[in-house]
Formats: C-alpha cells, sequence, structure tokens
C-alpha cells in the first residue's frame, strides 16, 4: 500500500474516533405512525441507515421480544421490558436516514400513559438508557472493525516495506554482479591484448623463418648449379 493511502485511512481513523467522543443524546419528539402523532424517544447515530436498520431490528427482538414489520415500521405488542415497565406494554419503533446520520426512533405506550419525559419520568430514563446502550454499541462495534482495518492497513505497509528493502538489496547484488563482470570483462581484456601480443611475435617470427627458408632455397639452388657444373666438366 502506498504511504499516502495508508495515511489518509489514518487521518480517517482519528477523524471517526473523535467524532465518537460525542454523545448520543436522546430526545423527545412526535412522529406521525400511519397518520396518528405518537410521542416518543428518538436517539441520532451516525452511522449507515442500513447498517443501522438491521442492527436495530436484532437488538430489539434480542432484549424486547417478537417484532411485527410493516413497511419500515416495528411494532411489539404485549412484551415486557422489566426496566421499563413490569407490565406488557407496546412499542412502534422506525429507523429513518438523516442528513447527519440516523435517527432512531420508538413509542412505547406503557397502557396507563406513553413514554414521556414529564409524565413519566423513570420509565423515560429507562428507555434512554436503552437507546443510548444501542449506540454505544453499534459505535464500539464499527470502531472494532475501523480498528482491524487500520490493523490490515499496518500490515500491508510493513509488507509493502519490507518488499521496498528486499528489492534494494536485490539491486545492490545485482551491482555487485555488474561489478563482477566489469573485472572479469577487464581481466578478459588484458589477457586478450596478451594473446593478441603474442601473435603478434609469432607473426614477426615467421616472417622471419620465411626469410631464412627463402635464403635456404637460394643456396641449395646455387649448390646445385655447382653440382651440376662440375659434372658437365666431367670427361
Amino acid at each position: 500500500m502506498k504511504p499516502g493511502v495508508l495515511l489518509t485511512l489514518l487521518l480517517m481513523f482519528v477523524l471517526t474516533v473523535t467524532g465518537y467522543a460525542q454523545k448520543s443524546p436522546v430526545d423527545e419528539t412526535d412522529m406521525a405512525i400511519k397518520g396518528i402523532p405518537r410521542k416518543g424517544q428518538r436517539v441520532t447515530i451516525q452511522l449507515d441507515s442500513k447498517r443501522v436498520d438491521d442492527s436495530w431490528l436484532k437488538w430489539i427482538t434480542e432484549k424486547v421480544g417478537k417484532v411485527k414489520a410493516d413497511k419500515g415500521v416495528y411494532t411489539m405488542d404485549g412484551v415486557v421490558v422489566e426496566a421499563i415497565s413490569k407490565t406488557p406494554i407496546r412499542i412502534i419503533s422506525k429507523v429513518d436516514a438523516t442528513p447527519t446520520g440516523t435517527s432512531v426512533w420508538w413509542s412505547i405506550d406503557l397502557g396507563n400513559a406513553y413514554l414521556s419525559k414529564d409524565a413519566t419520568p423513570v420509565q423515560w430514563k429507562a428507555g434512554e438508557n436503552y437507546l443510548k446502550d444501542f449506540a454505544r454499541m453499534l459505535y464500539r462495534e464499527d470502531l472494532a472493525l475501523q480498528v482491524a482495518e487500520a490493523e490490515k492497513a499496518l500490515v500491508a505497509s510493513q509488507n509493502n516495506h519490507m518488499t521496498v528493502i528486499q528489492k534494494a538489496d536485490a539491486i545492490k547484488k545485482d551491482i555487485e554482479k555488474n561489478k563482477a563482470k566489469k573485472l572479469e570483462i577487464q581481466q578478459q581484456l588484458v589477457q586478450n591484448a596478451t594473446e593478441l601480443q603474442q601473435y603478434n611475435n609469432q607473426i614477426d617470427m615467421n616472417l622471419k623463418e620465411q626469410e631464412a627458408a627463402r635464403a635456404d632455397i637460394v643456396n641449395m639452388r646455387v649448390a646445385l648449379e655447382a653440382v651440376k657444373e662440375r659434372m658437365n666438366k666431367i670427361e
């Protein structure tokens, strides 16, 4: 991985962690469900709405009970959430994407009243804790994923660093091989020059031998003519 890419990932991670240092406040807000306005609690989570929606459905199913889903509206009838109420309650919930993240809203019918900050403060606090616990869980999960990605990026960077070092070592070895080859060629050139000188010396010697051989021929002809002349003088 290139250093610039890793730096970008780490900066994104730091900025994300800084954002998570902020709290996830729960506020009281009304929402119309199938045309009927209902008072409820809402927490905004700075994560993808699809992921939050899937996690919320799983969360309330595990923590509360059976959920009925109808066009994005989750309903739980006759469930008991002891921290909120010892008697069966009715919960209606909805998850919506917002410009700043994803809002998780729910309205709780306690039977004799709706969950409200002023009218049912104890139950309100319990519901608030449920929503905050859910937001914290998602943030921890997301941070864990980002830590894992950052660790992968770090390992990739370390591996890339080792690859670069190994490449440098290979280049150094090639340089040494090149130097050795150059020295070998230089030695061969010296040897070649010596052999060339020897061949030149042999040529000079051969020329001298040729001259001596031609002189021998001349001498032999003179001797031959002398013998023939003597033969001719015999009476």
